[in-house]
């Protein structure tokens, strides 16, 4: 079992028994001993086999190794072509939220702004010996001022999130 496991797996590997023996240190007949059940590898040369070959250790003691049929392969074929079909769907539908939200963001600046052009800064005229009123407009000065100098930043990004989220023909 070990000695043709070792063959199988070094074959379809495409290495010979000489590139084989070259990267575990021994001399080709060592190779050859294995496979054709005159010797076994000790413990030690049997991991490093197991590395060299890319197999787990389990596989070259006990499991046979069998080449995949085409049908396996078609199967594994169907089924990767379907996860990349759904990552690009999921990818799609990320870039059409980001678009969107993008342009919501846009929309809600420009909403912002078209109201605090309208309202003219009503705190100017408020008298602020009332408590609730100076908390109230200190708020509203803070928003106003940090919106002012923010907006213009944003609706630029926004705008080019958009730009670049946009869909492509």
């Amino acid at each position: 079992m070990l000695s043709e496991n070792i063959k199988a797996i070094r074959k379809s590997k495409g290495l010979s028994q000489e590139e084989l023996a070259i990267k575990l240190n021994v001399v080709r007949q060592t190779v050859s001993k294995w496979e054709n059940g005159l010797s076994v590898p000790d413990s030690d040369l049997l991991i490093s086999i197991s590395e060299a070959l890319e197999t787990p250790v389990s596989t070259l003691l006990g499991e046979t190794v069998t080449e995949q049929t085409a049908d396996e392969l078609k199967a594994l074929s169907e089924k990767l072509e379907v996860i990349n079909l759904q990552l690009a769907q999921r990818k799609t539908r990320r870039r059409k939220l980001l678009h969107w939200l993008f342009l919501s963001l846009c929309a809600v600046i420009v909403s912002i702004s078209a109201a605090l052009i309208a309202y003219n800064s009503p705190y100017l005229t408020w008298d602020y010996r009332d408590p609730e009123t100076a908390v109230f407009g200190a708020a509203f000065h803070t928003f106003e001022w940090l919106f002012v100098r923010t907006a213009p930043l944003l609706l630029t990004g926004a705008a080019l999130g958009a730009f670049l989220t946009r869909k492509k023909v």
